[in-house]
């Protein structure tokens, strides 16, 4: 139940970095998929005129969304590193399936383990190294991807790491809106209750009922 009293998760800030980054990427899935197999599934469908049509824009659209989702991917990954490295009670969380065993929530700071190897592994690797076979192959970077061999590598890699995001991707949009009931208002709104977060986080919760971490962060109340 609803205390009625809001902490602030998300800044304004945060919630921005965040949604930019999730919005330039499903560009990118959508563009690269359509443009990496979509002539086994769509063009038999739409046939060659529309089909083509549609990947020269949508390749356009990949083009203009990559470095966008470069920049926001770097700003996410400062902007959020501090909360994501290992701390007390993860070890716990793991063992029992964050809940999963043993009937309920377990305690855990502001990003649960399973939160957290989502910004390792589901952003930062990959993400990086999406961006940097990107890179190579705009032939931005000096020395690389100059030949046929090279610029096959970074294809491959860039699809690699391109569905290693998608996939991990899957669980975090199930959890952030199915998965557990008020995490998508949280990032979509910035606050939460201070019930949800103490079911939820509870260990994040303690910091800020003890006052190590502010709960209005940005200035702004609930409702902006």
């Amino acid at each position: 139940k609803d205390s009625g009293r809001k902490i602030e998760r998300f800044t304004p800030f945060e919630r921005a970095a965040h949604w930019t980054n999730a919005i330039t990427f499903t560009v990118l899935a959508v563009s690269g998929i359509v443009m990496a197999f979509g002539k086994f599934f769509l063009l038999p469908v739409i046939g060659s005129t529309l089909f083509g049509w549609l990947t020269y824009a949508l390749k356009t659209a990949h083009n203009f969304a990559g470095p966008v989702f470069a920049v926001s991917l770097v700003v996410v990954i400062a902007t959020f590193i501090k909360d994501n490295f290992p701390q007390r009670g993860g070890l716990d969380w793991i063992l029992k399936g964050g809940g999963l065993f043993g009937g309920q929530d377990v305690p855990s700071h502001r990003f649960n383990p399973a939160e957290k190897g989502m910004y390792w592994w589901g952003m930062f690797f990959p993400g990086l190294i999406a961006v940097g076979s990107g890179l190579v192959l705009d032939k931005l970077i000096p020395g690389l991807g100059e030949t046929r061999g090279e610029m096959q590598i970074s294809h491959m890699i860039h699809l690699v790491a391109a569905v290693i995001i998608m996939s991990m991707l899957m669980g975090h949009i199930y959890m952030g809106t199915v998965g557990v009931r008020g995490a998508y208002k949280a990032m979509r709104h910035g606050w939460v209750d201070q019930a949800w977060a103490k079911e939820h986080h509870e260990l994040w919760y303690d910091d800020v009922v003890a006052g190590n971490i502010p709960a209005p962060r940005s200035g702004t109340g609930p409702d902006g």
